[in-house]
Formats: structure tokens, sequence, C-alpha cells
């Protein structure tokens, strides 16, 4: 079923070859960076765009990437835009951010390694491509069903917090580097202040919840969330030793992290057991003004 609008324009939710064709070509860059990054932490100044340190840095940002690879695979072979929408803003913003931070400590980085110029590809190029695509795709949005599994306000509510706290938090580590230096559980740098920063604004996707609760808009994206984080505990683990004990950000973070996890899955549960989350639902549709629908199976 399709959502036709009086100026001829027809909504079905559908995803985009542009979409499709921009997620598959970025995947490949996110899992080798990947596949540096979490296996080799010791060994960024021979193998990556610049040397980071310490350990806990890269393989958290190689987390981010194996999670954003397995997002643009979703958006790549989506049926239905809405399923994946809410993941582009927040991707887009990482790579705005990761993209000024690059220029902002444009001599921290390793010029005349392949790394670079690939780091420097990508950054300046993912911003535009990814919010080209959200903006080109939008026109396909339609809204939900009364038919629909929703996810329950409240929880909806403790999301669009948490998405605000990790917006707030990236704020702060990238507009504040040096203060957030003074502050952190590890050592950061300015460039690795505002990288972490870049990462922590990808949570703004739980801001999702607040204008759209279908559990089918939020599925992906929680898959997306828990392998992250998965990741990233396991990556505590591995360089426990540069962790500052003695920090309560240390464990705020290590054990908030910890129990967002355990909420997601606990969720996830939830509402895939939910009555009909399993159903292949109709494409929703909304009487508005000057719009007609289109009929066909409809009653």
């Amino acid at each position: 079923m399709a959502v036709s609008v009086a100026s001829g324009s027809t909504r079905d939710d559908r995803v985009l070859p542009l979409t499709r064709g921009v997620s598959l070509a970025i995947i490949p860059f996110l899992v080798v960076a990947f596949a540096v990054l979490y296996p080799f932490p010791h060994d960024t100044g021979r193998l990556f765009a610049w040397p980071i340190k310490p350990t806990i840095t890269p393989m958290i940002l190689a987390s981010v990437y194996i999670g954003g690879a397995y997002f643009f695979v979703r958006a790549a072979t989506a049926r239905d835009w809405h399923t994946v929408k809410g993941g582009f803003i927040p991707v887009g913003t990482f790579a705005t951010l990761m993209g000024l931070a690059t220029v902002w400590h444009w001599d921290k980085f390793s010029h005349s390694h392949v790394a670079f110029w690939l780091w420097a590809g990508l950054y300046f190029t993912t911003p535009f491509l990814v919010f080209w695509v959200w903006w080109a795709n939008r026109r396909q949005d339609v809204p939900a069903t009364s038919a629909e599994v929703l996810i329950p306000v409240g929880a909806s509510r403790v999301i669009a917090l948490l998405g605000a706290l990790s917006g707030l938090t990236a704020l702060f580590l990238f507009l504040l580097p040096g203060r957030a230096i003074a502050v952190w559980p590890w050592a950061l740098t300015p460039l690795t202040a505002q990288v972490t920063g870049a990462i922590f604004a990808l949570g703004i996707a739980g801001l999702g919840t607040l204008t759209d609760r279908r559990w089918s808009s939020a599925r992906v994206l929680f898959q997306v969330a828990a392998l992250m984080l998965a990741l990233i505990l396991v990556a505590g683990v591995r360089a426990s030793g540069e962790l500052d004990p003695s920090s309560a950000l240390t464990w705020l973070i290590g054990v908030g992290f910890a129990v967002v996890l355990a909420a997601i899955v606990a969720l996830y549960v939830r509402m895939s057991a939910a009555p009909f989350a399993a159903i292949d639902l109709p494409r929703p549709v909304r009487p508005l003004d000057h719009v007609e629908r289109d009929i066909t199976g409809l009653d």
C-alpha cells in the first residue's frame, strides 16, 4: 500500500537505490578499520591513520565501526525505510564531527600512510552522502498505523533521556576537550577527546523514540547498540589497566554501559514477544489534508 499525495508523489516506505548504494560503499571501510583496530590496538602507529593511545580508544572506535558496518548492511538490504531511518542522522553527525576533528588536528595524522587518505576520504565525503541519503529517502516515509507494536511510553522516554545525555556528553568532549581530559577515566589527548565525543554523538539516535515509537523502527538500532556496547565492555576488560579505578566516572561509564546493554536485551526480548510483533503488517497510512489513499487491498 502506498500513500499518494495530492502533488502526485507517492510515499511507499521503500529504500531508494541511492540509499542502498551509499550503504554498500561505506561498509568495506568500516570492516577494514575494525579488523585493524580491535585485534591490534597497540599497533595503530604502523597500521592506522595516526598513533592512538591508550589501547582502549582504538578498541572503542573499532566497536563503533563494526556496529556501523552492521547498520549499513541492514540499510542496504532493508525493505522498509522506516526500519533504518533512525540511524542516518546520528551517523551523519558522528561523521561530521570526525571530519572537523581531522581538520582541527591535521598535524597529528600520518599523512604518508594510505590509511590516513582513506580516513580523510571517508570523513570528507560521508557526512554529505549520509545526510543526502536521509534527505532523499525521507520523502518515502510513512506514519504508523494503530495496528503496529509500539515501544511503551515510559521506555521511550527513558531511551530519549539516555539519548539526550549522550548528546550532552558528546558536546562536552568535543567542545571542551581540555576539561574532558582532566576528568576522564582514561588518558585522552585533544584529538581523542573529540573522537570520543563523536562516538557519544551516536547516542542521539535514542531521541528518535520521541517521534516514532514503532518497534519496527527501533529494532535494528537496538541490535547495533547492543553489538557496540558488548564490544566496548570487552575492550574495557582488555584494557582494564588503563582505567583509573579511583575515578567515579570509571564505574559510572562501565556499570552504566553494562546496565544499558542488559536493558536493551530485556526490552528486545519483551518487544519481540509482543502480540503481532512478527506479523508482516500492512504499510501504515494516516488521513491527511489533501491526501488520497491508494485503496488497493483496503476495505
